[in-house]
């Protein structure tokens, strides 16, 4: 691709540390659908979308933002300690996958991956966004869309489960919009087969 090309893209995208800050929004608004008393399927959709968007934000971070941000602040300790913040999520996302909302464990485990995650975005949005503001400046709208461009590869990979999930842990949301995309298409519809007509 050429730099113009990549610089066209580059332009038009959100910068890495909107998406980054609209990503840890997701997962706190998904946390706070999860009720103890819910039933165990609204339980489950709700584990599993918080599940997959961290591991998709992980992904990204890790492939994108960490490096680019070593470049600029190699010797920063939180940026050191991300990696470590990113295994204890995995290996709780690991046990509560392995379990279902039965398990007298799972309320406790989930909670646990909340303290956890809360923990990692406040460091990210304490130390290490700001340093990427000020050092990164003029690239963070190409990294925004090197990571929207992953970001739409890794969601290709699932998107029943992240429909599925979605729908299950914000249904009046899934609703509307299904709604909305129900009007649009009856309205394109009509007025395709009123050209038709004439």
């Amino acid at each position: 691709m050429s730099s113009t090309n990549g610089n066209l893209n580059g332009n038009l995208s959100p910068a890495i540390t909107t998406l980054i800050r609209l990503d840890h929004s997701h997962v706190v608004a998904a946390f706070h659908r999860y009720r103890i008393n819910s039933a165990w399927w609204r339980k489950r959709a709700v584990v599993n979308n918080v599940c997959t968007a961290l591991e998709i934000h992980a992904q990204l971070e890790e492939e994108v933002f960490y490096p680019a941000l070593a470049r600029v602040a190699p010797d920063n300790n939180v940026l050191k300690q991300s990696h470590a913040g990113h295994d204890a999520m995995r290996e709780i996302i690991g046990k509560l996958r392995s379990m279902g909302p039965e398990n007298a464990a799972y309320d406790g485990l989930f909670m646990q991956l909340m303290r956890e995650t809360l923990h990692h975005v406040a460091d990210e949005e304490a130390a290490l966004l700001p340093i990427a503001e000020r050092s990164l400046k003029h690239e963070l709208r190409a990294l925004g869309a090197e990571i929207t461009r992953r970001r739409m590869a890794l969601l290709r990979e699932k998107p029943l489960e992240i429909a599925v999930t979605t729908a299950g842990t914000f249904p009046v949301a899934t609703a509307v919009t299904a709604a909305v995309l129900a009007c649009g298409m009856f309205r394109l519809m009509r007025g395709i087969a009123r050209r038709q007509q004439t």
